[in-house]
């Protein structure tokens, strides 16, 4: 590194940190935007760690590490490294302490062998199944555990679902912060129940790719005089109010804390003006004041961009380090490291502060029980990083895991189960699912066959399974099981002859009656397919590849047409009016056993039970909220993004507006039908307050907002002739006494039950004080409003066949 290079980084350190960031703008290009949203002090210091919520032995098991450590390993300890795994934090050998490895990603360990490639996030959401939840949660730590790596880099909220175009949503769970919430809290508890530390990603407002890092002038490294921390443009700004950020993008994110995530990671885009690793609002005031988070926050890789700054407003780990290439979007010294030490001797840095860092750190790793007998990390990971050569960190580190240690075990199942089970059943003409043994069989379109690129998906290629999204969130498949393979495995138990078409342009140029071979098909199933991933945005809400051209050129001539899309969210789907398209599916990215899941939700082995995580409206416009796409100014905060659609994202927007879609929020059809009757609530207490007791904060807020208020129950009847399951939904509605804004309807409960023909079952939903309470933008605090509020269960947002009210606070 060159010593101008050096001084800028140093100086770069010791800048003060930005006073007054949140909820505000570095400058006010929109001054009525600015006056909503107003102005909050900055939070400083930030809040040491207090063992608070369980954590307390583990974190005097810290502290006494912490004793120990000297100055420069204390700043080594905040710092990554090169080295074997995605994230890396050096051992301390001396001290028994051999490092950390962290590893993507939200649905597998990406850098490894012999690993499984579970359902996606958007999969586990449509099934709406909280145990499926937990149990994927639980077999992914068991694998993350099994090759070595502490930390689990999953799972996400962020992307939330703002705009359907964002090019992660696949990587999280719903449009929706309840079912989001719901997600995270049940798979953090799968994943740390195996001892592996989860970190919750990304917090927070991180819903578009495009210019989430900034834009950085061409530099010659040969170029002294060039800085590293000179920008042309910077990341885009997430502008977003108090009431919002609470009831939305945090919402989850505070169900994480609560379930005892050990880790959070600050995202790309900056807050209201200020970069999300350097915000002292959301990390220091939101997040480890107001829901009292006792682990620690990490960089996204490159997501530091400053030192002091960082450190006084609540960043504890710079990701990914010194990786020793230009800026520090991948190390290049790092704003840490050597600086943090500097920055101590010279009076900086209070060293209270670095060990409440390190305390943060570590408590985790003895919380977890990963100080004894945890697995060494399997060298073999390291072959397949990309981010540091093996002979980076090859004599660094001492590699003491199994060479290739398999760790699958039998999760092949799990994910079979797990992708039926998210799989949505959109239109079922006729009865024309499930498959009554077809005899001639014929397969269409280029999702249908093996992946052409190999068995890591990276970019959008013509053939091949669409089983999983691209970049740090997909995963190294060691088989994948395909709808065309998969197809012909199950038909041949019915003597049944199968012909493929997999060229979409092929099917679309032809004339169908002349591929009938020997006759027109019994059913003609069409694979379809949307890829998405990280760095890009979707550019379009249509199918990829001309696909509903091809379905409308095998619809025009098969009368049984049956289309799957596997995709990573929101498509348009204008088929759906054809006559001849009998059934949809959309089975979302169910992981490597995607054919056997999709055969057994068609041949009707599997119930489809899968609801819609998201809204599919009739038209790509019928959306609000795009992502900020591009900027007709050069200006360098010019990159915003003004989330003034505020509460009304996805379901909320298209109920406030009053506007048709064409499959609602929570939609999904079964093999059989269900009802609902007998709603009844009941108190769980009296004499509620409008505001919460005042309550010392644990894990995830004020524990009175956790707490049961309501509890009401309906009967939900299987009246079909088949067995399945059912999900009723709970929203409320609240009254008029609510602010200005408030959506007509939201989430706040589900349950998935299996009924056989003419069971009856009652469903109990406890409602929490946060479920009934909004955000009091002056109060600071969860008010519950006064008046009725409305209760409606149903089996989706827009067929709701149950209701009543309760009335928790008085006029």
């Amino acid at each position: 590194m060159a010593s101008s290079t050096a001084s800028l980084l140093l100086s770069a350190l010791l800048l003060p940190a930005v006073k007054g960031e949140a909820f505000s703008h570095v400058q006010p290009l929109n001054t009525t935007i600015l006056g909503q949203y107003g102005y909050v002090d900055p939070v400083y210091p930030s809040p040491n760690a207090t063992g608070v919520g369980g954590w307390s032995d583990a974190l005097a098991k810290a502290q006494a590490f912490v004793n120990e450590l000297t100055l420069a390993e204390k700043s080594q300890m905040v710092t990554g490294v090169p080295g074997p795994c995605v994230g890396n934090i050096l051992a301390i050998d001396r001290l028994g302490f051999p490092g950390l490895c962290l590893q993507d990603g939200p649905l597998a360990i990406r850098v490894a062998s012999y690993a499984s490639v579970f359902s996606a996030g958007v999969s586990a959401a449509a099934s709406w199944d909280r145990d499926l939840m937990y149990e994927r949660g639980y077999a992914m730590g068991e694998e993350f555990r099994g090759k070595g790596a502490h930390i689990y880099l999953g799972p996400v909220a962020g992307p939330l679902g703002r705009s359907g175009y964002a090019g992660r949503n696949w990587e999280g769970f719903a449009a929706d912060p309840y079912l989001t919430g719901v997600a995270m809290e049940q798979t953090i508890t799968g994943v740390q129940d195996t001892g592996v530390q989860s970190c919750a990603k990304h917090f927070v407002a991180y819903e578009q790719e495009t210019q989430r890092n900034p834009t950085y002038p061409y530099v010659d490294l040969n170029d002294n005089n060039i800085s590293v921390t000179a920008v042309t443009q910077e990341a885009v700004s997430s502008n977003v109010d108090d009431r919002t950020l609470h009831e939305i993008y945090a919402w989850p994110f505070a169900n994480a804390v609560h379930a005892g995530v050990s880790s959070l990671m600050c995202s790309y885009n900056r807050i209201n003006g200020s970069y999300a690793c350097q915000n002292s609002k959301t990390l220091n005031g939101l997040l480890k004041t107001e829901l009292g988070f006792q682990g620690y926050v990490m960089s996204d890789w490159g997501g530091t961009h400053s030192g002091m700054a960082s450190i006084e407003s609540g960043l504890d780990m710079n990701m990914p380090g010194d990786l020793g290439s230009y800026g520090d979007a991948w190390g290049s010294g790092s704003f840490f490291g050597g600086n943090v030490t500097t920055a101590v001797n010279n009076g900086t840095l209070d060293v209270s502060r670095l060990d409440d860092m390190i305390l943060r750190i570590m408590t985790p790793y003895y919380l977890h029980g990963q100080d004894s007998g945890y697995p060494g990390v399997d060298p073999s990971g390291g072959l397949l990083n990309t981010f540091s050569p093996v002979d980076v960190w090859r004599n660094t580190f001492n590699m003491t895991g199994e060479y290739n240690v398999d760790v699958r075990g039998n999760h092949s199942q799990l994910i079979r189960q797990h992708g039926a089970a998210g799989t949505v059943l959109l239109k079922n003409t006729n009865n024309a699912l499930p498959l009554k043994a077809p005899k001639l069989i014929a397969v269409f379109g280029n999702d249908a066959s093996f992946p052409d690129a190999g068995m890591y998906t990276n970019g959008a290629t013509f053939y091949g399974n669409q089983y999983v999204g691209g970049g740090s969130g997909t995963g190294r498949a060691t088989f994948v099981s395909t709808p065309l393979n998969a197809i012909i495995e199950r038909s041949s138990q019915d003597n049944a002859y199968v012909q493929f078409f997999l060229n979409n342009t092929y099917v679309i140029d032809s004339e169908m009656p002349d591929l009938w071979i020997p006759a027109q098909p019994d059913v003609c199933l069409v694979f379809v397919k949307t890829y998405a991933e990280e760095g890009a945005d979707r550019t379009t809400l249509d199918l990829d590849w001309d696909a509903s051209d091809m379905v409308d050129s095998v619809a025009k001539y098969c009368n049984n047409t049956v289309v799957v899309s596997h995709s990573s969210g929101i498509n348009m789907l204008p088929f759906a009016d054809n006559d001849n398209v009998t059934a949809i599916l959309a089975a979302h990215y169910p992981g490597e056993e995607s054919g056997h899941a999709i055969v057994d939700v068609l041949y009707g082995d599997v119930n489809p039970s899968g609801h819609l995580p998201y809204t599919i409206a009739y038209n790509s416009t019928d959306y609000n909220a795009p992502p900020t796409t591009a900027v007709q100014t050069n200006g360098t905060e010019d990159w915003q993004a003004w989330f003034d659609e505020e509460l009304e994202i996805d379901y909320r927007y298209f109920d406030a507006n009053n506007i048709s879609v064409r499959y609602e929020f929570g939609f999904g059809l079964s093999y059989t039908t269900f009802e609902l009757a007998n709603i009844a609530s009941e108190a769980l207490g009296a004499n509620f307050t409008s505001a919460p007791p005042a309550e010392a904060i644990l894990p995830g807020g004020n524990p009175a907002l956790w707490e049961s208020l309501y509890n009401v129950t309906v009967s939900v009847s299987n009246t079909g002739a088949l067995s399945g399951a059912a999900v009723p939904q709970l929203y409320i509605t609240f009254p008029d006494s609510a602010p200005a804004g408030t959506p007509p309807k939201q989430l706040r409960g589900f349950d998935k039950i299996t009924l056989s023909p003419n069971e009856t079952q009652t469903v109990s939903f406890e409602l929490m004080r946060r479920d009934i309470s909004y955000w009091d933008i002056i109060s600071q605090e969860w008010l519950i409003p006064s008046g009725d509020i409305g209760i409606s269960v149903g089996f989706s947002s827009r067929d709701l066949r149950v209701s009543t009210t309760i009335a928790p606070v008085s006029e």
